[in-house]
């Protein structure tokens, strides 16, 4: 969708979803952001107040279906969402020793069933939304690059990003007949507060502010999945292809992600 004006982001208090704020934040367009940490969120909506935009921001739990979907109504309410990003995800490093159970279960929570309570009713809303020439409205998934292949050192990242690409492009083909645009965003390496505590080489790492620009453009064209850096794509989606014996020796010296609080 080109030039929406009401938008919703989760996940917007660093990384890619405050990026995508920034890169959104203009006059006479409303921005609803939420994220976890309150300083971080008031600092993203300071700076795209101070771009012109009009900026409403909630500290939400998105594993919390209520609340989000009393959140999501509200904002609605006020201005009719043309574009809502489920951005929100974390990851949870096992320094080679495993993830923990309660590791997996807060990966899932907050990476799947988050964005469920964030897609699920932007998605009603949308379609209850008049017949229109225009799209009813535009939904994005944040998946990743890992969602092409399962690596010892992520396996419930790489699983849950995994299940949002393959329920968002689901998703897509269902609702396109109904005039409602979705996506699946898979990045690579992006710097970010996930991704500063990574002690092992990055390949093709980009700054934010490039993802959201590259993000921005694929939603305008309403592709379908929006991947990269193109190098990235390819070795993930070769790794997924080949035969698992021979993908599990290419990948078993790979390093962990070191430790981190879920």
């Amino acid at each position: 969708m080109r030039d929406p004006q009401s938008i919703l982001i989760t996940g917007a208090s660093s990384g890619i979803g405050a990026a995508l704020a920034h890169d959104y934040a203009k006059p006479a367009t409303r921005l609803a952001l939420s994220g976890r940490d309150p300083a971080r969120l008031d600092a993203v909506a300071a700076g795209c107040q101070a771009r012109g935009a009009e900026v409403s921001a909630r500290v939400l739990d998105v594993a919390d279906a209520e609340a989000m979907a009393a959140w999501i109504a509200t904002v609605n309410a006020e201005a009719p969402l043309d574009l809502v990003i489920a951005n929100a995800g974390i990851s949870s490093g096992s320094s080679g020793r495993g993830e923990t159970g309660e590791q997996a279960r807060r990966i899932f929570a907050v990476n799947v069933t988050g964005v469920l309570n964030t897609v699920l009713p932007a998605l009603e809303m949308m379609r209850a939304r008049p017949a229109s020439p225009t799209p009813r409205g535009q939904i994005a998934l944040m998946s990743s690059v890992a969602s092409f292949r399962g690596f010892a050192g992520a396996p419930a990242y790489c699983g849950s990003k995994a299940a949002l690409r393959v329920w968002g492009e689901g998703l897509r083909a269902l609702h396109a007949g109904e005039g409602i645009e979705l996506s699946v965003i898979c990045p690579g390496f992006v710097r970010s507060r996930m991704t500063e505590v990574n002690r092992f080489p990055m390949p093709f790492l980009m700054d934010a502010e490039r993802a959201a620009r590259i993000i921005r453009r694929g939603l305008e064209r309403n592709r379908g999945r929006i991947t990269f850096p193109w190098q990235m794509v390819l070795i993930t989606w070769l790794l997924g292809a080949m035969p698992a014996a021979l993908a599990d020796r290419l990948t078993a010296a790979l390093p962990a992600k070191a430790d981190t609080p879920v």
